[in-house]
């Protein structure tokens, strides 16, 4: 997503900071690589920066609004993502 608005990896890091997250380009490509653990604030903030849903960076087929899915199904496979 990134990537498609055109950011560096420099500028979005520098767009998170700006929101009161700071963050370095570093942490930023271990996150989008999976080598660094993304906690919610820093899910959100980033999602924020892109100007989408934090709902949009999670993958594909997780979708807590739909009714095949529960609360409870959501949250283990946000939490298994997110921790990597």
């Amino acid at each position: 997503m990134r990537l498609a608005l055109g950011l560096t990896q420099h500028q979005l890091a520098a767009h998170c900071t700006a929101m009161g997250r700071p963050m370095t380009n570093t942490a930023l490509s271990r996150t989008e690589r999976a080598h660094r653990r993304c906690d919610i604030d820093d899910l959100v903030v980033i999602a924020e920066a892109l100007g989408v849903r934090a709902t949009a960076l999670l993958p594909a087929g997780v979708c807590p609004a739909h009714p095949r899915h529960t609360e409870a199904d959501f949250c283990c496979r946000a939490q298994g993502v997110l921790l990597g």
